[in-house]
Formats: structure tokens, sequence, C-alpha cells
């Protein structure tokens, strides 16, 4: 885990690592610059999300330009695509996960980020049935059609909060930018292991952070509606989101959840069942005689 400053950091110095060895090779900025993109988390700090996206782009497009001596303007673009979700969701009312990976969403259409995947809400605990599934795009429907918020390219631009957020980010992004570069380059910093004791680090001290409640978490530290949940459920838990067939495991979506998972397993177990028989896991099978693997495919959202 890393602040929002230091992920868009890490991020910006691998690109530039990337773009100073096609340099060296001889590539002009402009050659490869408009095909490079990358790839980003977002968390419910609304706020300070937009101002990272914005911030990061700022940095970018001066990188190419003046120090790259990039001439295009679509060397100076900053693609990002993100996920919404992942850490940020929580075991305990699952429920809850769906606004927040709504805020998340909307929070990178107001950053202008080019694509964005969005986290079903039960993805903290299971493999997602055919429900969450269609949850989690509805909720970029919803984002994309009825908000408007892609009828200007900055929705947020001119806020005199966002504005001077995004002049503090950016200032936050350059000097842990400057710390890797004088360290020798985020390469020597992937290679002496700086990098990762950072993020550990960070994890560290949000864990700390949620169980003290400094940082508030609804749900787990803040407004639990008991052990079982606003859903009846307990925490951590699919059950009770899908109503009683649910919680016997032959209706709805928990319920579907189980059984994909039994057909995942069954589906192992024949997997391993020729080498069980051959009695070593080295055997190969005879010349001529070829052991073909069942084909376990996902539904489509």
């Amino acid at each position: 885990m890393a602040t929002p400053a230091e992920e868009m950091a890490y991020t910006l110095s691998a690109g530039r690592a990337y773009v100073e060895e096609l340099v060296r090779r001889g590539l002009p900025a402009d050659r490869f610059a408009p095909r490079l993109s990358f790839f980003f988390y977002t968390y419910t700090n609304f706020f300070e999300e937009v101002a990272k996206y914005r911030a990061g782009r700022r940095i970018w497009a001066r990188l190419l330009r003046d120090r790259y001596g990039a001439k295009e303007p679509e060397s100076w673009r900053l693609r990002a695509a993100c996920v919404c979700g992942g850490h940020s969701l929580t075991r305990a009312e699952p429920l809850n996960n769906i606004a927040r990976t709504t805020l998340e969403t909307f929070a990178v259409a107001c950053a202008g980020v080019q694509s964005v995947f969005t986290a079903a809400y039960d993805e903290a605990f299971a493999i997602p049935p055919s429900c969450p599934r269609a949850r989690r795009c509805a909720c970029q429907q919803v984002v994309a059609y009825e908000t408007e918020v892609a009828q200007t390219a900055d929705p947020l631009g001119g806020s005199f909060f966002v504005e001077s957020l995004t002049d503090e980010m950016e200032r936050a992004v350059r000097a842990v930018m400057d710390e890797i570069e004088s360290r020798g380059g985020m390469v020597e910093c992937l290679r002496q292991g700086w990098i990762q004791q950072r993020i550990a680090q960070r994890a560290y001290e949000h864990q700390r952070a949620v169980e003290k409640g400094e940082v508030a978490v609804v749900g787990v530290n803040k407004f639990a509606h008991g052990r079982r949940g606003a859903s009846g459920a307990r925490p951590g838990t699919g059950a009770g989101l899908a109503g009683g067939g649910a919680r016997r495991g032959g209706t709805g979506e928990a319920g579907e959840a189980r059984t994909g998972r039994g057909a995942a397993r069954a589906a192992l177990q024949r997997l391993s069942a020729p080498r069980r028989a051959a009695g070593t896991s080295s055997a190969r099978p005879r010349r001529g005689r070829r052991r073909t693997a069942p084909s376990v495919r996902s539904p489509r959202c």
C-alpha cells in the first residue's frame, strides 16, 4: 500500500525508467511515448484521488516535453487505467462496497482516466457470481450515462479546493520522485528493496490506524450493525444477501457462488487424478495417448 502521492510517484518513476532506457537506445520520445500507459488503484478519498490524477498528468507532460524533448501533444498525455475496489473492499457488511466502488468510479471519471475496472461488491471474500458482476457494470453505466460527467474534460477544474489540492499533490509526488532519483532511480530502488519496504510500512501503518479507529471504515470500525451486520449475515460472508435460498445453498447469489467453487474443485481433482493414478508427480503419458484436461470457463459478465 502507498499514499496517493507515493503511488503516483512510484508509477511515474517506473515510466521514466522505461523512457530513459529507450532514449538511451537511440529512440526519440515521440516514437514511443504515445503508446505508453499506466495502471493505478483508486480509493474512496474522492478529492485526493482526483488531485492525484490531475497532478500526475501535469508532471508527466512536463517531463516528456522538457526533459526528453517530446514535441507531439500525444506524447505528453498520461494514459491511465485503474481499478476501483480491491483493497478498499471489506468482508464485513459487503453491500457497503457498492457505495465505495461507485464513489471511486465517479472520482476517476472526474479525473479523466481512460479505462476503469470496477470490482464487484463481494470480491473481498468470493469469486463474484452473475448478479454482483452485473451490478459492477451497472455502476459504471450509471456514472457514464446518468451523471453527464463526461460532458466536460475536467469537471472539477477551477475549484479553489481541487486546484490547491492538486498543487499540493504535485509537490508531494515530485518530492518522492526526486528521492527515488537521488537513490539511483526506480530500478535501483527496486533492486535494493527500498520501494517494497516503503509499501509494506504504509500497509502496516494503515492497518494499525484502522484497528485504532483513526481511519474510519464503515461496517468495520464505525457504524457496524452488530455481529451479523445489516444484511443479517456474519461479517465476511455472503450469506443473507439473496434471501433464504442463498443461505440454504440451493438458489440465490451465494448458492451460485458455492456451486461455481464446487465445480472448480471438481475440475482440479480431475486434473490431478492421472498423476495420482500414476503414483509419481514426474510420470508422463505414453506416446500416442494424450491426456486432455477439462475446460473450466467462467460465465461472461
